[in-house]
């Protein structure tokens, strides 16, 4: 009997507190690393109502207006109405930033590589900014690689933004969450369970001033302009039987930083694998690269993305950890689940052999600090929302499948040798 199971993962809006705050983060490391590719960043913003605050510590040879950045950026996100709680010209912007401490960068300068034998000098002279364990995942059930629940999750949140922005839907605001649940059976998706999405709105919409009314129409509009756009092209499509609830509580018109605080880093789930893969706890915005908790995670997608691609696993996850100041990780791990077409301590080989992951070469591979510089002043602010993987919206170098052919070569000679 085939096992039949759910699985539930979530997205947020780019108006979402947290990720107001995630995008503020990333909009200060963009701009410092677009004028000093060797800034030093870890900024962190807390939001509540009419209330920004810029804290971290950040080491730079150059000087910005982080007030006039973080009003920008909220009011590209959208909050321009100071009658929504929390607008960019009205809020209370306050920076509290120190350096970064010289101990961390002493370790982060020179890496205090203790392995002998090393050659490679350039590559072993920027140690982990810090200890750590992170992940990376990839699976065959969507185009993209991606996890099926969080994929649709975030394609329901990006559109609910879109038809806000363009005017379709006009009485949305900014914050908003969506969540699907998918149905398994021996571990592939079949159906869709539940659709639920809670969206901020106007509190009256067109002549309608009735909550019940109100929610109907949100209700009609979302299925007709969000998510029959968004299954268009889904191999796995909503039945007579999936259930779609709309602002469960019965309306949302309070929302965003006036109806919750916001925080730098509170969405690591959402911004990884939707709970699909573990997580090795670390946040990802406001870090600049030399920060393995981001530039390792990165990585460590890369390469699960290039071994499933490559027809070696359906489904693989990589783990990496580090100690502070030392370039070479401390351990690797590859899991396959059992769907492997190799043994995994010889999948650990392919990747020692096609794979950088010490931070120095994790930097140069994918350009990490030049990236925003080349980009028009942007590029961390763009993938702090709506998830760092599978977006197939943005030209992401650890999304890449440029490995495949090396990885499917390298496995013929293993097995080949084996034989």
């Amino acid at each position: 009997m085939a096992r039949r199971y759910l699985f539930t993962s979530e997205s947020v809006t780019e108006g979402h507190p947290d990720k107001i705050c995630d995008q503020i983060s990333d909009t200060i490391l963009d701009a410092l690393l677009a004028a000093d590719p060797a800034s030093r960043v870890a900024a962190e913003v807390v939001v509540n109502t009419g209330l920004v605050l810029i804290t971290g510590e950040i080491s730079s040879q150059t000087q910005l207006n982080f007030v006039e950045l973080a009003r920008r950026k909220i009011a590209e996100i959208g909050y321009t109405d100071a009658d929504n709680g929390f607008s960019a010209n009205s809020c209370a912007v306050m920076v509290a930033l120190d350096e970064q401490s010289p101990d961390i960068a002493q370790g982060v300068n020179v890496a205090h590589e203790s392995r002998e034998g090393s050659s490679e000098e350039q590559l072993d002279a920027i140690g982990a900014g810090d200890q750590g364990l992170m992940f990376g995942f990839a699976c065959d059930e969507t185009p993209e690689l991606m996890p099926l629940a969080a994929s649709l999750a975030h394609r329901l949140a990006r559109r609910l933004a879109a038809v806000r922005k363009t005017g379709e839907l006009a009485y949305l605001r900014p914050d908003g969450k969506t969540q699907v649940t998918a149905i398994y059976e021996d571990g592939q998706p079949v159906g869709i369970d539940t659709i639920l999405i809670s969206t901020q709105h106007d509190p009256a919409i067109a002549d309608l001033t009735e909550d019940a009314a109100i929610q109907a129409k949100i209700r009609e509009d979302l299925w007709a302009h969000v998510v029959t756009p968004v299954f268009a092209d889904c191999a796995v499509k909503p039945d007579d039987h999936t259930r779609f609830l709309v602002n469960p509580t019965g309306k949302f018109v309070v929302g965003g930083p006036q109806g919750d605080s916001g925080l730098t880093g509170r969405k690591i789930i959402v911004d990884t694998y939707g709970g699909y893969a573990r997580h090795g706890g670390g946040a990802f915005s406001g870090k600049d690269p030399t920060k393995v908790d981001r530039s390792a995670a990165y990585a460590c997608r890369h390469v699960a993305k290039n071994i499933v691609a490559a027809g070696l696993a359906k489904k693989c996850e990589i783990q990496v950890s580090y100690a502070i100041g030392v370039a070479r990780p401390t351990s690797i791990t590859v899991e396959t689940f059992g769907t492997g077409t190799l043994d995994e301590a010889l999948l650990l080989k392919l990747v020692e052999a096609n794979f950088e992951l010490r931070p120095a070469g994790i930097i140069e591979a994918y350009d990490l600090r030049h990236l925003p510089g080349q980009r028009g002043g942007r590029f961390y602010q763009d993938v702090a929302a709506y998830g760092h993987f599978g977006r197939t919206d943005l030209d992401l170098p650890w999304e890449r499948l440029d490995r495949v052919e090396a990885l499917k070569s390298g496995a013929e000679a293993l097995l080949a040798g084996v034989a």
